[in-house]
């Protein structure tokens, strides 16, 4: 929220009032910056048709909330606007889906997530939370929070300039005094390209880099129970991000940007590593006839120094890979811890199924895949490992069928049964705990052993 005498006063009802002046500053701004960044960032298609749909601002409602979440109605944008609103915050969310917003308005969240549907429901009934496809919306928040990550294309090369470009569309509605947080995983030096870009504006606009470090399917709970790394150019950005997210979390670690950068890309780089260590381990140990769970439950028992070792499965979903990637040209390409990883967990569908065809003549089977979400309880289907192995399985086996008892989005999945009663062969693809104490005759690859019947194949 606004201090007093920090950009206007506020009315009875507690809302900021702008003068005129104010206003007619807010107006140039939005004018002159959208001119400057049109030159250098040019706009999507999608984002200059909204624009050209909502051109005007309702001046007198600036800064009438405290957050407003950029890419707001996804997997890491949804539960921290949640949060907030049920914190107590005035918080705005602006997507790009108009599905998305309406299902959020109407109080249901488009994808699963514990525990938040129930909180949508409190923040639109106390009025703290509306979502909206028009930029201006941007501009009635003190707090902007960017959630648009990095990508890297088909050849593995991180875009730097993904964030400057996705801003393109709001930042006309961006002025002085709001402070702009950067949310989601940034290649090292993003968060100083946009620190000098909305210089090159010539707003007064603080920048924060504050990464997300939920896991999806926990970040009702994490959000408030983990600790916050906050990270800033000056020591007023600090605050005014160690403020907001002190909202949610007692515990803050304060970096400088670089730093926090850098622990973000670490944090999923050490544990996409581990997991490729696990599944190198499950194939040395499955080459000898042995079952590396019971390897890793005997040398972990009582044990601290291995209870960290995780169990053989698909290393996948939206960030461990690219992230890893990522750190891989940070560092020129010099990076082959990272790269064996990558060769590591992504071979492991292949070995799966190069093991199948020791075993069976999958040319004249029926293969049915037991899960095709990228982890077990998800409905995301985000880099699936499991649609890596129907592929390779199309065209080894003589028919494919899948199931998944969360995912709503693939219509060509089946019901459990049928996907059981037609194959001749079945593999986990994501440990669902629908499948823990499933019952059936057909033989089944299980590297999970979600089936309990050992992860040997």
């Amino acid at each position: 929220m606004l201090r007093d005498g920090q950009i206007g006063m506020r009315r009875q009802d507690n809302k900021p009032l702008l003068g005129m002046a104010m206003a007619g500053k807010v107006k140039r701004q939005r004018d002159v910056t959208q001119a400057r960044l049109m030159r250098c960032y040019p706009r999507p298609p999608e984002a200059c048709s909204i624009s050209r749909r909502y051109n005007t601002v309702n001046l007198p409602n600036l800064l009438d909330r405290d957050v407003v979440v950029i890419g707001g109605c996804g997997h890491v944008g949804l539960p921290l606007a949640l949060a907030f609103a049920d914190r107590g915050a005035r918080v705005a969310i602006y997507d790009l889906s108009e599905a998305a917003v309406a299902l959020v308005n109407s109080g249901r969240m488009p994808f699963a997530e514990p525990g938040a549907e129930e909180v949508l429901g409190r923040a639109l009934a106390a009025g703290r939370l509306v979502a909206s496809v028009d930029p201006a919306v941007v501009g009635t928040a003190e707090h902007v929070v960017v959630v648009i990550g990095t990508p890297v294309d088909e050849h593995l090369n991180p875009d730097q300039t993904a964030i400057p470009k996705a801003l393109g569309g709001c930042v006309g509605y961006l002025h002085d005094g709001q402070l702009l947080v950067l949310r989601s995983t940034v290649f090292p030096g993003v968060t100083a390209l946009v620190e000098k870009m909305v210089a090159g504006l010539g707003l007064e606009i603080e920048v924060a880099f504050c990464p997300e470090r939920i896991a999806e399917g926990k970040a009702m709970t994490e959000l408030f129970d983990l600790p916050q790394i906050i990270s800033a150019r000056s020591a007023a950005g600090t605050q005014r991000a160690s403020a907001l997210f002190g909202r949610l979390t007692g515990k803050l670690v304060v970096m400088s940007p670089e730093e926090a950068e850098l622990a973000k890309l670490f944090t999923n780089v050490w544990r996409y590593i581990k997991f490729a260590t696990a599944n190198q381990l499950y194939m040395m140990a499955n080459e000898r006839g042995l079952d590396f769970e019971r390897i890793r439950m005997g040398l972990t028992e009582d044990y601290p120094r291995a209870a960290d070792m995780p169990a053989a499965g698909f290393a996948a979903g939206p960030c461990l890979f690219k992230d890893t990637m990522q750190l891989a040209a940070y560092n020129d390409n010099n990076f082959p811890l990272g790269h064996s990883a990558m060769a590591i967990n992504e071979g492991l569908p292949l070995y799966v199924i190069h093991r199948l065809e020791q075993r069976y003549r999958l040319e004249s089977m029926t293969v049915g895949i037991l899960g095709m979400a990228f982890k077990a309880g998800s409905d995301d289907i985000r880099s699936s490992l499991s649609y890596k192995l129907k592929r390779i399985l199309e065209f080894k086996a003589g028919a494919v069928l899948c199931t998944d008892p969360y995912v709503t989005v693939d219509p060509r999945l089946l019901p459990l049964d049928e996907v059981i009663e037609r194959s001749d062969l079945l593999v986990v693809g994501a440990p669902h705990p629908d499948y823990r104490g499933l019952v059936t005759d057909k033989p089944a690859a299980d590297i999970w052993d979600v089936l309990g019947h050992g992860v040997r194949i």
